[in-house]
């Protein structure tokens, strides 16, 4: 479809309708949660047909293996989008929650309070529970969205949108303040990034390719979630048992995501005795290792690495490995090539738990657990908008109330100022 007029008259029916949020209460939001939540429920049928139309075009197209494990929505995780919807009911709704306030000398009374940003966009790729995870934060937090989910899941996100605009509907609120604009193509998503007036702010998941675009592009403020070129650092003191559990899980759980380990680094104090069981195991969970010479020379499936390795966002069973000299030498390979999204050490000596944690400068540092766990379900936000892994605004996994923005209520009795 060419863009056209009618492309900015659904944005302004929109962001018109999204004003009509600021006043719906929480006991209506979580109304209309629960309606999606059984949208979702009974529409599993109607869900799976559409989602297995768009895995059999990606597989036509030669879609990489893990972008079609994003993209898979099975009865099971339909059932889990409706279970996270849910979750999404029973947080604290964040409008009207007062950050921080006091009464001046002269008894004017000011306060900060949590307030909607009003239209929130979002591009992403492949990832149809976005959709899902988008809207229902929005819809809590009082904001209209615009989606554009990506050529890759259009029949599945076009379901899900059409099932969540009439339980939205049906339950009263405006439904028309949540669009998707999948039917314009790219030319819409381009011009979704200069869409300033329309759009408060926009979110981008996806490929670090297409994060990078949003940000370069965009005119409208972008909350940056950035790809996870994501470490295991197996400290000198680790024990073996935890090292092969957490880096099995972090790398194997499900390698598509953006929270699971690219690059393991081992201390070489703890590489003749951890090493060889490290490499082992990963052998036989099927992935590929692209280690240093050290690793290579410890066992045969060991192919090389290139610059490029410590560099790359595999999404699949491909990973990393290399031996440092020191903790320093670890911390100084995080710096130059991790994404600062997730970063871990499996140590037992607690002072350089403590030193990673400082020093390491991503959003989330780890000590002895599995990277998986960064997640907004997994930190108790229920839905996730993404995770940033920029400074401003908002850092690692987002919630509601990184979907508000405050503004400043000063309360006076006829007070001037002298």
């Amino acid at each position: 479809m060419a863009l056209s007029d009618d492309f900015y008259t659904l944005l302004g029916t929109t962001r018109k309708a999204a004003r009509g949020l600021v006043t719906v209460n929480t006991q209506q939001k979580n109304a209309a949660l629960e309606a999606i939540a059984e949208g979702l429920e009974t529409s599993v049928p109607e869900i799976v047909e559409a989602n297995q139309r768009d895995l059999q075009r990606g597989a036509e197209e030669g879609i990489a293996g893990g972008l079609l494990d994003r993209l898979l929505l099975d009865e099971k995780r339909i059932i889990a989008l409706a279970s996270a919807v849910r979750d999404v009911i029973a947080l604290p709704d964040p409008v009207g929650q007062i950050v921080r306030g006091n009464t001046l000398a002269n008894g004017v009374r000011i306060s900060e309070v949590r307030v909607p940003f009003g239209v929130v966009g979002a591009i992403y790729e492949a990832r149809p529970n976005v959709t899902v995870d988008i809207l229902a934060l929005a819809l809590k937090s009082g904001n209209g969205a615009v989606l554009r989910g990506g050529s890759a899941a259009a029949q599945t996100n076009q379901v899900l949108v059409a099932v969540m605009q009439r339980a939205i509907t049906g339950a009263g609120l405006p439904g028309e303040a949540f669009l998707s604009i999948d039917d314009f193509g790219r030319e819409g998503a381009s011009a979704l990034m200069k869409a300033r007036g329309y759009i408060d702010v926009l979110i981008p998941r996806g490929s670090a390719d297409l994060i990078q675009a949003v940000v370069r592009e965009s005119t409208v403020p972008v909350i940056e979630t950035g790809s996870g070129v994501v470490h295991v650092y197996v400290d000198a003191s680790a024990e073996e048992a935890m090292a092969l559990d957490i880096v099995r899980n972090a790398k194997t759980h499900r390698p598509s995501v953006c929270n699971a380990a690219e690059t393991l680094l081992v201390h070489e104090s703890a590489a003749e005795r951890l090493l060889p069981a490290l490499l082992e195991m990963l052998t036989e969970e099927g992935v590929e290792i692209l280690g240093d010479e050290t690793a290579r020379s410890q066992h045969s499936g060991v192919h090389a690495a290139s610059s490029e390795t410590w560099r790359t966002e595999h999404h699949s069973l491909a990973m990393g490995v290399k031996v440092v000299s020191s903790m320093d030498e670890a911390i100084d390979h995080i710096a130059a090539y991790s994404t600062h999204h997730t970063d871990a050490i499996v140590t037992s000596d607690f002072a350089n738990a403590e030193r990673f944690l400082t020093e390491v400068d991503s959003a989330v540092v780890m000590v002895n657990t599995s990277t998986r766990f960064t997640d907004g379900g997994e930190f108790g936000f229920g839905a996730e908008v993404g995770i940033s892994t920029q400074k401003l605004h908002a850092r690692g996994p987002m919630g509601l109330a990184d979907l508000t923005s405050t503004k400043w209520l000063v309360r006076g009795t006829g007070q001037i100022r002298h």
